[in-house]
């Protein structure tokens, strides 16, 4: 019996056959960062928990199902976890090579939502593929992303050199732009108007190139707010919500009575008043709101701290990529922290009356099957661009110890 317990491998040897298997290397080598995995899993287990916790009552009273929500958001947990290891297994490389195709996928989903596109609130945004539905925005994301990565390795010369490298990109996204705003989704525009510009400012962009360009975005957004009235009516709500707190403003007065209600350690967890029908949509873009009710000031902060220092990660194995001349995994590493980032403050900004609403989820938290999918992807990628800057220093040490002479 003892020569049995002391035959059983320990937990390291475990987790090391796991990697060993999954990857082909030892732990004890070559391995990906384990605390940006870490920092991913406590987010989407939080947030497990609060569309548990937030959407309870919405779904007794339209399912009769308490547990309507929770259990498709843990589907798309193990969806999300299948997708997540299967970008991991895939090399940047492929990425890389083709990424143009994958800028034509992003087209065609956009291009066929508004063609057979399901509508939910005025909104056409999402393809039904029998009981799964696929918000397209959030793949066309991803994929956008990935272009203008692969185009900034192909055309670096001509970006800092000539106007026309500069243009082409935002030609892109322009049409993307035009197909999201006929949906409409103004919120995921934004998004991407940030990311692009944060990336192309990082590639080395001339400064009045960079800031020709981002006044001309901010004018645009202006004058799309201000030609739509549903977009001026959420502005004009958002700057002073208790005017019309029963009407434009009740949705935002709410959840401020949410993080008032919270203090600075919350009322505890399923506690919360808000949820109650009277905070909408507060499993989805106004989870925040209810986690700042259970929780307080303290578990709000938690989560941005999270989110911060999984931001940080990224946009530091972008700049270490980079410097080992991986530029297409840097760029890409890049232009996912900054979208991470600037979604997750859009979000919770929105939630506080810091910004105005914009239907965005909070990044690996709200519910929602395409947003966590293709952000588990995106920490896939993240995942596997370290696991091979990692691989090739491993490969360059062995190189180096081979090549010195013998004593």
């Amino acid at each position: 019996m003892s020569e049995q317990i002391l035959a059983k491998p320990t937990v390291k040897e475990t987790i090391g056959r796991f990697f060993e298997s999954a990857f082909g290397v030892s732990s004890e080598h070559a391995l990906y960062d384990r605390s940006i995995l870490l920092i991913a899993i406590t987010l989407a287990c939080l947030g497990l928990v609060m569309v548990a916790s937030a959407s309870i009552p919405y779904a007794m009273r339209e399912f009769d199902n308490p547990l309507h929500f929770v259990i498709r958001h843990i589907i798309y947990l193990v969806l999300s976890f299948i997708a997540m290891g299967a970008v991991m297994k895939l090399p940047i490389s492929w990425w890389e090579k083709f990424n143009p195709y994958l800028l034509f996928v992003a087209l065609g989903l956009l291009i066929a939502v508004l063609i057979m596109g399901k509508t939910v609130n005025g909104a056409t945004r999402w393809l039904s593929f029998g009981p799964l539905n696929i918000q397209a925005a959030e793949p066309a994301k991803l994929f956008f992303f990935a272009y203008l990565a692969g185009y900034l390795v192909r055309r670096e010369a001509d970006l800092k050199q000539n106007l026309k490298g500069f243009l082409k990109p935002l030609a892109v996204f322009f049409i993307l732009a035009i197909l999201l705003l006929i949906q409409p989704d103004l919120g995921t525009v934004v998004v991407m108007f940030a990311t692009t510009v944060g990336l192309l400012f990082l590639a080395g962009s001339k400064l009045i190139q960079f800031f020709a360009l981002f006044m001309t975005g901010i004018m645009a957004i202006v004058a799309l707010i201000i030609l739509e009235p549903y977009r001026l009516k959420r502005v004009t709500s958002f700057l002073d919500p208790w005017q019309d707190p029963f009407g434009s403003g009740y949705q935002l007065t709410q959840s401020l009575m949410a993080y008032g209600r919270g203090d600075w350690f919350g009322t505890g967890l399923g506690n919360s008043i808000q949820k109650l029908d009277y905070l909408p949509e507060a499993h989805t873009d106004f989870v925040v709101a209810i986690l700042a009710e259970e929780f307080g000031f303290i578990g709000v902060s938690c989560v941005i701290a999270l989110t911060f220092f999984l931001v940080a990660k990224v946009i530091s194995l972008g700049s270490r990529a980079i410097k080992k001349e991986n530029v297409f995994a840097g760029y890409l590493a890049y232009a996912i922290g900054i979208w991470i980032s600037f979604q997750a403050a859009v979000n919770i900004g929105a939630s506080a009356g810091i910004l105005p609403t914009k239907g965005l989820t909070l990044p690996l938290v709200s519910y929602g099957g395409s947003s966590l999918i293709v952000m588990s992807v995106a920490i896939g990628l993240v995942l596997r661009i370290d696991y091979e800057q990692r691989c090739s220093q491993l490969q360059a040490t062995r190189g180096s110890k081979r090549g010195k002479p013998n004593d």
